[in-house]
């Protein structure tokens, strides 16, 4: 006897469900699956034409077993997270919803985009009444959210992405992941903003010089370069340098006393022939500078916003934060990061590194050390640059 054309009669059983007829294709389907020849598609097939003809514990079992051939598999996820829904089990039904939405193609089919939205009303509908819920708790109880646990529920509900430290040369582990840094870690900028006038005052009279400022990203003849998504010896985006990879300009260094003078006593991080860098960086009207990520996680950079006009904003992983002038402010560069100028005038901002707070001075010795040696061991070093 001849063996049967099993895609074949999937594609039959395919055009029977699409044409309305649940019992004639789940016959079909059947034939195909109880052969052990039926894919993922197959089984979600047949878990369709068992909802259709109310059998919800036949689509079940078929959508189990779609699940365990293709584990993502978009439609089957949706139709477990439905099958919690109707049990009234919204825990498990948001978790394979969530997990649908995550699969989704980027271009679906109509009836899959209406599913998933359907899927995300869903989720949003239940988390929203959710929140309400935990603040009453949370009252009742007497505790007040931190920023940092309100930071964790935005996580947990997919209202924000999760970015992690990701240096391009050297990761310090066991430092908190944090992607601006909190106030109390950074008391010493009280001292750099109430100075901020006369830095304003002292960079003021350079602005003018067409020969200051040269572009941020440079060309180097003793390392590979690319393109900087268009900012390689762009001038949209340039620094004018005090101090670089630990190095004082002292031309430059030598207009800005107030301004070093206002750095004193920092914890600046000083390696030699890498950090500190102090510079005033400049980003032309209409300016993007892509997102990208630092060297070293050992450090934050701090920024003194100067010259800021409105739409002048910078983006840490999931936070955006808009420069305002004498505010300042400490982050990790190791997080992905971007920066616009939606404006059309100049924004300036002076720049310097300091190390984390979390970095004993035992550390920083060893981490001195260790770069020294690669500078040694390589024959010329390589400066960070923030």
């Amino acid at each position: 006897m001849a063996q049967p054309d099993y895609p074949a009669l999937a594609r039959k059983g395919m055009a029977a469900l699409r044409e309305d007829r649940p019992d004639e294709a789940l016959d079909l389907f059947r034939q195909v699956t109880e052969a052990g020849r039926g894919d993922a598609s197959v089984w979600v097939a047949q878990a369709y034409a068992c909802r259709a003809l109310g059998d919800s514990q036949g689509a079940v079992a078929a959508v189990d077993q779609a699940l365990r051939l293709e584990s993502r598999n978009c439609r089957a996820l949706l139709l477990k997270g439905d099958h919690f829904a109707d049990l009234r089990d919204r825990r498990s039904a948001i978790t394979f919803y969530a997990a649908a939405i995550q699969q989704a193609p980027k271009a679906p089919a109509p009836d899959l985009a209406a599913a998933l939205d359907r899927a995300q009303a869903f989720v949003s509908d239940t988390t929203g009444g959710f929140e309400p819920f935990l603040k009453a708790r949370f009252e009742a109880e007497g505790l007040a959210p931190s920023d940092r646990f309100a930071w964790s529920l935005d996580l947990m509900a997919g209202r924000t992405q999760l970015y992690l430290q990701q240096p391009r040369f050297y990761y310090f582990p066991g430092l908190p992941q944090i992607q601006f840094a909190p106030r109390d870690a950074t008391p010493w900028l009280d001292g750099v903003e109430a100075a901020a006038d006369d830095i304003r005052d002292e960079l003021l009279a350079v602005m003018d010089d067409p020969q200051a400022f040269a572009p941020y990203v440079e060309m180097r003849e003793n390392r590979p370069n690319s393109a900087q998504a268009g900012m390689l010896e762009n001038p949209e985006w340039s620094a004018y340098y005090l101090v670089r990879d630990g190095a004082p300009a002292p031309e430059n260094a030598a207009r800005f006393p107030r301004t070093l003078a206002a750095l004193q006593g920092l914890p600046l991080t000083d390696i030699p022939g890498r950090a500190p860098s102090v510079l005033f960086s400049r980003l032309e009207p209409g300016a993007h500078i892509p997102p990208h990520n630092g060297l070293v996680n050992t450090r934050l950079i701090c920024h003194l916003p100067l010259i800021v006009p409105p739409g002048c904003s910078l983006r840490v992983g999931s936070e955006t934060h808009e420069w305002r002038y004498g505010q300042a402010f400490a982050f990790d560069d190791t997080v992905e990061h971007e920066a616009w100028n939606t404006s059309d005038q100049t924004r300036v901002v002076l720049i310097f590194d300091v190390w984390k707070p979390e970095i004993t001075e035992p550390e920083r010795a060893l981490i001195r050390t260790l770069f020294s040696a690669i500078e040694d061991y390589g024959g010329g070093g390589a400066g960070f640059g923030v």
